[in-house]
């Protein structure tokens, strides 16, 4: 029982998941920027629902709908580029750490006509995360169920190991640039102290010329 409740607890903490939904219009494109560490499997399941104006509600299937999926790593290179149905799972291994952008855009205008222009996209990302069969694990003895968990938490432990580098990369990097911008605050303001300083020995040499012109020293 505690090893299991160990298990759970690592594996909550180990996968990362995100599950959102939003509204896209006909051939509309919105996307996503997810900051993903490098050699990492991400996971997407999506499903569309487009609106009835009839039922004034959301039906549960779009038949005939499709939905285009884009990835694009942070180089600029496109990592995934397809056409899907009206749900689907996506998937696709980042290479470059960094921000990773995810688009979506339906393949059809004629919903429009039909049913409105609304449609709903429900989406659930995971990332890191690799999937269990637990019928194929029941499948095997003992002896294959233990080590095919055991290789699934090891390749668990190496996803952390790389979250970790990545923070730490981020860390560093966040860090350089405080102290760059530190230093370019310090150098602004000795230039700000010299440009007073110079200012002021000015105004009192005029000053000084003034009263002698005047003859009044």
């Amino acid at each position: 029982m505690k090893s299991k409740l160990i298990g759970f607890l690592m594996n909550f903490w180990i996968s990362f998941s995100l599950a959102l939904y939003f509204h896209i219009g006909e051939r509309e494109e919105k996307c996503i920027i997810e900051d993903i560490p490098s050699d990492t499997l991400v996971v997407g399941n999506y499903k569309v629902q487009r609106w009835d104006i009839h039922q004034h509600d959301f039906l549960e299937s779009a038949p005939g709908l499709g939905m285009f999926v884009t990835v694009t790593s942070p180089s600029g290179e496109v990592l995934l580029s397809k056409l899907y149905g009206p749900q689907g799972t996506f998937s696709f291994t980042s290479y470059l750490s960094g921000e990773h952008i995810i688009c979506f855009q339906s393949n059809s205008t004629r919903f429009a006509v039909i049913a409105g222009s609304k449609l709903r996209l429900h989406l659930d990302i995971r990332v890191g995360e690799h999937f269990l069969d637990e019928s194929a694990i029941q499948a095997k003895d003992k002896v294959d169920e233990v080590n095919v968990r055991l290789e699934h938490l090891i390749e668990q432990i190496h996803h952390v190991t790389r979250e970790q580098d990545y923070e730490r990369e981020r860390e560093e990097k966040f860090r350089k640039t405080s102290e760059e911008t530190n230093s370019n605050i310090l150098w602004w303001a000795i230039v700000q102290t010299l440009i007073l300083i110079s200012i002021g020995i000015w105004q009192i040499k005029s000053l000084r010329d003034f009263f002698i012109a005047k003859k009044l020293v």
